[in-house]
């Protein structure tokens, strides 16, 4: 399924933030020094086991179910 690492990533974005700008920013920015640049994929983005397993992780680490 493309684009399951987008749905994860954003999952993780709306659950932390819960539509507060700031936090939106500041949940991309911990995504991006975790590794994972949420501007780098899109719904069409071929879904890689090795990304979607440390979206899972880091989602964990955040407290987001993912």
């Amino acid at each position: 399924m493309a684009g399951l690492i987008k749905i994860m990533i954003d999952k993780i974005i709306t659950q932390k933030a819960k539509g507060n700008v700031t936090m939106i920013n500041l949940t991309k920015t911990k995504l991006i020094l975790k590794g994972v640049n949420p501007d780098k994929f899109t719904a069409a983005s071929e879904d890689d086991s090795a990304i979607i397993q440390k979206v899972r992780v880091i989602g964990k680490e955040m407290g987001v179910l993912v």
